[in-house]
């Protein structure tokens, strides 16, 4: 095939061994991942909390920094896409599935076993909805927002290829375009492919689990493999025409649906408490925000494992996902300036999340309360339907949200193939449809094959790992983006503006 760079080859050949590593030895591949996870969360955890932290920091430095007026375009450029469509599309490749999957069961989690507090209390319940804020919140899209600034400005600034590589031109000059350059593309088609291939793999179970709990179909691999087949045609239909039509669409409706599904549990639910829960939690989350950033617990071994098993792994997830999710921002977010960027992307999805948290964590810690049903019976994907059932109109809450997960779905695998397209032929915007027909059936392949033989979680594992070395790369590009913007703000001439005093004539 015609325009196809040597990263799709290479890897390739990477992904095929680690699938047939995963299948032959799946015990063995996940024992020796899992090794590997837990010695780099527990001897570079310090590094995870400083570097996200620092990635916030200089994301929030931008938005109030005179270069926040560049625009990622030409001067004249408007955006593609219209607000809502934008924050749409972005939302519903950032975490969408996410949230619908750990929307109830992290803060009823958190309530059980809690990073500090005693088991099922009144402190337990506000620490469960502060530290779900604390992982799914600025940190997480700070993540996402600098790696998709980075491809903007270069791709649509800089006019430089849409590559991973390309953004660190202006650190690593033209090694960029030798050897270097591509094992840094690699990684990043890497851990793009292994995250939607586990995605469809778990997402897969969390579907057959809604439908198990609704209808009584059964739990098991045929059904599993059925709805990623039937996923896969969907996701390439949508991928076939374009990102102005199949993900456009896909992605409005998701939102429309993710709203209904909140609105009727916000309001089915007890109202005034979740209010009163979202709205005492923004204040400890903001009052506790620099204290959570850095708590890594070195003098005591209980809280340490809480930190390495939800904050730090969050923190290297997210990391590992931001090329996937990066690439598709930045696509798609063409002609707006730097702070409405980062306003958009790091702000209005965090409270969103919160909102959602707020929403579906207060009821399952209210339902846990009561003692009239025990949710962590339930495996996590069942949880969610679990909930619905203690309330009315649980089987339309059950069936918008099992074709939200859907949807989600179809959107979250259908903009990988759109990214994978595009970072295998040299950058381009508009990516063969034979080369995104290509990643899809291979993802899906990969996803059914792991499922069937146990590796998922291997390959889960291994793409946690992929992310220590990718965290390398993202310091490289804000070392890269502070120079290229340091030098065009003196080129634009931009500066803060004192106040001064005005002088009267005498």
């Amino acid at each position: 095939m015609k325009r196809i760079s040597n990263v799709f080859w290479i890897t390739v050949a990477i992904l095929l061994v680690a699938v047939v590593i995963g299948v032959a030895a799946p015990t063995s591949f996940q024992d020796v991942t899992s090794n590997v996870q837990s010695f780099l969360t527990s001897s570079f955890g310090w590094y995870y909390l400083i570097l996200v932290t620092v990635i916030v920091i200089f994301c929030i430095f931008l938005i109030f920094s005179p270069v926040g007026m560049i625009k990622l375009g030409k001067p004249d450029e408007k955006p593609e896409y219209s607000k809502a469509t934008w924050f749409s599309m972005l939302f519903s490749a950032g975490m969408g599935i996410g949230l619908v999957f750990w929307g109830a069961a992290e803060p009823l989690s958190h309530y059980i076993s809690p990073p500090l507090a005693d088991s099922s209390t009144a402190i337990a319940n506000k620490e469960a909805m502060r530290y779900t804020f604390f992982h799914w919140g600025i940190h997480a899209w700070g993540i996402y927002a600098i790696v998709a600034l980075a491809l903007a400005y270069y791709k649509f600034r800089k006019d430089e290829p849409g590559l991973i590589s390309a953004t660190l031109r202006p650190v690593l000059g033209r090694t960029i375009e030798g050897p270097l350059g591509t094992i840094i593309d690699v990684l990043a088609v890497f851990a793009t492919v292994v995250g939607v291939a586990t995605t469809l793999g778990f997402g897969a179970a969390q579907i057959n689990g809604g439908l198990t709990f609704l209808l009584g179909i059964p739990n098991n691999f045929t059904v599993q493999f059925i709805i990623i087949a039937a996923v896969t045609v969907l996701f390439m239909i949508s991928a076939w025409t374009g990102l102005g039509k199949g993900i456009k669409y896909l992605s409005n409706t998701n939102m429309v649906l993710a709203i209904c599904l909140f609105g009727l549990m916000f309001f089915v639910g007890p109202t005034v408490l979740i209010l009163d829960m979202f709205t005492d939690t923004i204040g400890r989350y903001i009052q506790n925000f620099a204290q959570m950033s850095f708590r890594i617990a070195p003098l005591n071994a209980e809280h340490r494992s809480w930190i390495n098993g939800w904050t730090i792994f969050y923190w290297a997830w997210w990391i590992s996902w931001s090329p996937f999710v990066g690439i598709f921002i930045a696509r798609v977010s063409r002609g707006r300036t730097i702070r409405e960027f980062l306003i958009g992307v790091l702000l209005l999805p965090a409270l969103v999340s919160f909102l959602w948290f707020a929403t579906f964590g207060t009821a399952a810690i209210e339902i846990q309360k009561a003692g009239n049903l025990d949710l962590t019976q339930f495996a996590t994907e069942e949880v969610l339907f679990a909930i619905f059932s203690q309330f009315p109109a649980s089987t339309v809450l059950s069936i918008i949200a099992v074709v939200l997960i859907s949807t989600f779905f179809i959107t979250s695998a259908d903009s990988a193939t759109f990214v994978l397209g595009m970072q295998t032929t040299y950058g381009s915007l508009t990516p063969p449809n034979r080369v995104k027909l290509t990643w899809g059936i291979a993802q899906s392949t990969v996803a059914v094959i792991l499922l069937y033989s146990g590796g998922l979680q291997g390959l889960q594992n291994a793409l946690i790992i992929a992310a220590f070395p990718f965290s390398i790369i993202m310091i490289l590009m804000m070392l890269s983006l502070y120079k290229s913007l340091t030098l065009e703000k003196k080129e634009l001439g931009l500066h803060f503006k004192p106040i001064r005093k005005n002088k009267q004539a005498s």
